[in-house]
């Protein structure tokens, strides 16, 4: 009886709300305790707090899809299983237009635009009604989310569909309009640039201390270089490269760790920086990492309290391993007690600082003094990436950092100066200024005390060691694109650079080839614990041997289906989601 009496109550509702429907009056009127555009863009207070909203939206990871985006590359076996076992579809190449991943990544990109969008038609609305110091700091958040878009379309067009991608310029109202076609690629790149250099003109080149990780001039030109350098334009980005180096005040940390964890963030390397933070979260359920980062445990980048969802490649490994330390830097130094030499650095810094290998005795990891201490390294997984992860911060493990839940403060650095100097290098390669591009390069190898390229004594520091090597533009180029960037920049970024850079260089599935041809054998690794036992990291050490050595071990071969089944018409780029596919009517079927 009770359930009647309540249906009845609400089919009478019904009614007289339908019968009210019917007056003018009544549609005109505005319900008081609904926001709209008449009741909330109205000041600049609105527009920040919209701005707000949108680095939020930006900040989100599906944005960038991060652990999936380098396992479609060369730098990373991936998995969540011990090897050889392997069912990762972006690793395999075997994702499509079904696929979660870029399912998700579009649809989190496009709703950063929509939030972006409110806030640049706010301001269109309200510019000339606001006074002189409103429409300054209005002119700032206008700024800001017009770059926040076009790094939005900047990744789409570089990820999706070869580069033929839907504009939305403006905030759907009709049903019409909320469905739109792909624009050609070209079209998408003059869209977004146009945003950029309006970005450049109108950003500051640093905020002030409390403003930190904002937008920047500086983050504007600096992407705008990318999107020429991809294009093949290497005179045009060379200049905007040239501005981002000497114009804005960045420079090299010291210490290349300073950019890889919760230590040194927003730095003076940092050019386009996600800010994360623990601070605030301690009553938030187990899931939920709203202004934190997903941690390693979610990003799948560590063994410690974590899991194998990408870990380095074995040639990768092969190259941290054999990065060739500069003797003359007493930083690769090491002593004993006693203040004795003892011996040189088992691996580079930037090796140290980048992954955890089992044989470095030189840099601590997850509160042990050394490495193979703090992991097993065992079962064919043999080194894991520092980058993103809280191995410095003490704790045992990820686990341990937030107990029950998973969460991280490790800002997501986007963009570092010596990614710029490294493809202004490129730049001076493809134009013939061989000797520009060696002074980059060598700046970014000294920083991290690693022997130089070129002949002894020669170039900006003629002291320290050198690899006595004459470079030409191929052997600086090979150099380049399969030693100094992978070691310099792997597992960063908003984590696709990789796959850009092979589709560009036009090796992707030739890459792909080489690469399972390669064989390895697994190496164990015995050492003395910090409380005097000996012990045993069985099958710790992963080397490469000659594919006819009887020394080989299957279990660790990489890349063979990849190989098979990378076609560059379906993988180059992530295809247009089926979910959009469906839903939008307007999409050409000819769209990829």
């Amino acid at each position: 009886m009770k359930n009647l009496i309540i249906g009845k109550f609400t089919l009478f509702l019904l009614i007289a709300f339908t019968m009210l429907s019917c007056s003018d009056e009544f549609l005109e009127q505005t319900n008081p305790n609904e926001l709209s555009t008449d009741s909330f863009w109205t000041s600049v207070t609105d527009l920040n707090l919209g701005l707000v909203a949108t680095y939020k939206a930006f900040s989100d990871a599906d944005n960038y899809k991060f652990v999936e985006e380098i396992n479609r590359s060369d730098l990373s076996w991936g998995s969540g299983y011990q090897r050889p076992f392997n069912t990762n579809e972006q690793y395999l190449q075997t994702f499509n237009e079904a696929s979660i991943a870029g399912s998700q990544k579009w649809a989190q990109l496009y709703t950063t635009i929509f939030y972006a969008n409110q806030v640049i038609e706010a301001y269109e609305r309200l510019t000339g009604t606001l006074s002189t110091g409103d429409e300054e700091e209005a002119l700032a958040i206008y700024a800001q989310a017009k770059f926040l878009r076009a790094y939005m379309y900047f990744i789409l067009n570089t990820s999706y569909n070869n580069g033929d991608v839907i504009i939305m310029d403006k905030i759907p109202v009709t049903e019409a309009e909320f469905y739109n076609d792909v624009s050609p690629s070209e079209d998408v790149k003059a869209f977004y640039r146009a945003d950029l250099e309006f970005a450049m003109e109108n950003l500051p080149a640093s905020w002030e201390a409390t403003e930190k990780g904002r937008v920047t001039s500086g983050a504007a030109e600096a992407i705008l270089g990318q999107s020429y350098l991809y294009d093949g334009k290497f005179d045009v980005a060379a200049d905007y490269f040239e501005n981002v180096i000497n114009n804005y005040g960045y420079s090299l940390t010291e210490n290349i760790g300073s950019n890889f964890t919760t230590m040194d963030e927003l730095n003076e390397e940092s050019i386009l920086e996600v800010v994360r933070s623990t601070d605030f979260n301690s009553d938030l359920n187990q899931w939920d990492w709203r202004d934190t980062g997903a941690t390693s445990v979610q990003k799948q980048l560590t063994a410690i309290g974590g899991w194998w969802g990408a870990v380095a490649a074995n040639w990768l490994i092969q190259e941290y391993r054999n990065d060739p330390i500069d003797t003359s830097d007493p930083r690769n130094e090491v002593y004993d007690e006693d203040g004795n030499f003892e011996r040189y650095r088992d691996v580079s810094l930037r090796t140290s600082w980048s992954v955890a290998i089992v044989e470095d005795r030189d840099l601590e990891y997850y509160g042990y003094p050394t490495t193979a201490e703090a992991a097993n390294f065992n079962i064919f997984m043999t080194c894991f990436w520092r980058k993103h992860t809280n191995w410095d911060l003490g704790f045992e493990s990820e686990e341990a950092l937030s107990p029950g839940k998973v969460r991280s403060g490790v800002n997501d650095r986007l963009l570092r100066l010596a990614e710029i100097y490294l493809q202004y290098a490129e730049c001076q390669i493809e134009m013939g200024n061989i000797d520009e591009a060696l002074l980059y390069i060598n700046k970014v190898r000294r920083r991290s005390g690693v022997q130089l390229l070129g002949p002894v004594g020669s170039g900006e520091y003629p002291l320290n060691d050198h690899d006595n090597l004459t470079y030409d533009a191929e052997s600086l180029m090979e150099h380049l694109r399969y030693k100094e960037y992978p070691l310099e920049l792997s597992c960063e970024g908003n984590g696709n650079g990789r796959n850009i850079d092979l589709r560009r260089w036009g090796v992707k599935k030739q890459r792909f080839e080489e690469l399972s041809q390669r064989r390895y054998d697994a190496l164990h690794y015995t050492f003395v614990d910090s409380e005097g036992t000996t012990k045993t990291r069985w099958s710790s050490m992963i080397v490469e041997v000659d594919p006819s050595s009887p020394d080989v071990e299957p279990g660790v071969n990489e890349f063979e289906d990849a190989a098979i089944n990378y076609q560059e018409n379906e993988h180059a780029y992530w295809k247009i989601p089926t979910s959009e596919l469906i839903t939008n009517p307007a999409i050409n079927s000819g769209a990829e």
